[in-house]
């Protein structure tokens, strides 16, 4: 189902607009490419916890530092989702678990950007530069500008609906805007994160606690582990693309993101919340690209990671080391993409986070290259000084 604020005119794909839309905290955005193979990169804003959606349950040191965050074993009701042996999906991620099953599912594992903070917004900036300081335009914007045009002036054009243009997607092409007249409201985990920052405090906490119910907010709203409101926007956005991309004449570039994944208190219930409206947004993906999945991949990536230790309030905190997914009808998938690097304590990137093998940007040039036929110096321009970040080979279907 689309959402009627998510609808993008035909006259628009005919033109080869760039376009974004925001709904809740997931928001989506587009552009035009001379190609009839999709790229479509998804943002997890907020750093999502990699051991928590491909739980490495065999490394045996897994059990020593977050034993009440590991799901069910694989096989058991409500247990992990087989990924070969070692590695187990999240149990709300059984969208992805589908999707794997057909092949067409990577998850590469103990990945990170090429920086070592642990701010979200550096972070995040840094993830859509593709670049380890501060530039001019986003990575995805500089792969449109190195695809050949069929436009006689040579140049991009884009319109961003709604208040920003994504970063990954900035550059020189040339971008309109055009602004909602209305937002939606903060969501619950906004407010959740607040209660749980006053909930020790004598005045504040029972004060705040009472406020937030006199709204109608529930403790199972607050505490994560009700579903969201707007459960369905993600899904919607994606269908949305989907849709978008799949017309001959539509854009060829898609950037999808989505927040809350900074899982401080309760990750136990608050994960599942977030993870299963990302699965069922990439299923809505594929069944509206339809007979187009077979020539799309999708990139999915956050900041950064978490810690390996669960903290005291059943929660992680900021890390290094996590997740990517790749998938699509173009993926070499149904397996796990990793050098493990242990969970030892010996091991640990600065004795708490999981140690990353592998550059976010080189399983990027990796798409890159066997997806759209870049060469070495076009991908050079897109990561500049990421010559130590060689791309990864395997990826794609041969």
């Amino acid at each position: 189902m689309v959402h009627p604020s998510m609808r993008l005119s035909r006259r628009s794909a005919l033109l080869g607009l760039a376009a974004s839309f925001t709904l809740g905290r997931a928001s989506l955005a587009v552009a035009a490419a001379p190609t009839e193979k999709r790229f479509v990169v998804v943002l997890l804003r907020g750093a999502l916890d990699g051991m928590g959606a491909v739980i490495p349950y065999g490394d045996s040191n897994l059990s020593t530092y977050r034993p009440e965050l590991i799901p069910g074993a694989v096989g058991t009701q409500g247990g992990m989702l087989d990924l070969g042996g070692f590695y187990g999906l999240h149990p709300a991620l059984a969208g992805f678990h589908q999707i794997y099953q057909a092949g067409e599912l990577l998850p590469v594992h103990a990945v990170a950007g090429p920086y070592r903070i642990r701010s979200h917004f550096e972070a995040q900036d840094l993830m859509e530069y593709g670049s380890e300081h501060a530039m001019s335009s986003g990575w995805l914007n500089r792969v449109a500008e190195q695809m050949p045009t069929t436009s006689k002036t040579g140049t991009q054009t884009a319109l961003s609906v709604g208040a920003t243009l994504p970063l990954l997607l900035r550059g020189p092409a040339k971008v309109g805007s055009w602004l909602p007249k209305s937002f939606s409201r903060p969501e619950a985990d906004l407010y959740a994160r607040l209660q749980a920052l006053h909930h020790a405090d004598p005045v504040t906490g029972p004060a705040l606690a009472e406020g937030l119910k006199e709204r109608g907010f529930t403790d199972a709203t607050l505490s994560g582990s009700a579903e969201q409101a707007n459960k369905y926007a993600f899904q919607s956005l994606c269908a949305s693309a989907g849709h978008l991309l799949a017309a001959a004449d539509g854009p060829r570039l898609a950037a999808l993101e989505i927040g809350g994944w900074d899982t401080h208190v309760g990750q136990k219930n608050r994960l599942g919340g977030a993870l299963k409206p990302l699965g069922d947004g990439m299923t809505a993906l594929k069944s509206a690209l339809g007979d187009a999945w077979r020539q799309t991949v999708v990139l999915v990536m956050t900041e950064f990671g978490r810690t390996v230790r669960a903290n005291g309030s059943g929660g992680t905190d900021h890390g290094t080391g996590t997740v990517a997914f790749i998938m699509g009808g173009a993926v070499a998938g149904g397996r796990v993409q990793a050098n493990w690097p242990g969970l030892s304590s010996s091991n640990l990137f600065e004795n708490r986070d999981l140690q990353p093998t592998a550059d976010l940007r080189s399983v990027t040039k990796g798409i890159l290259a066997h997806h759209f036929g870049l060469n070495t110096q076009a991908l050079a321009r897109i990561f500049p000084e990421s010559e130590r970040a060689a791309a990864l080979g395997g990826l794609l279907r041969a």
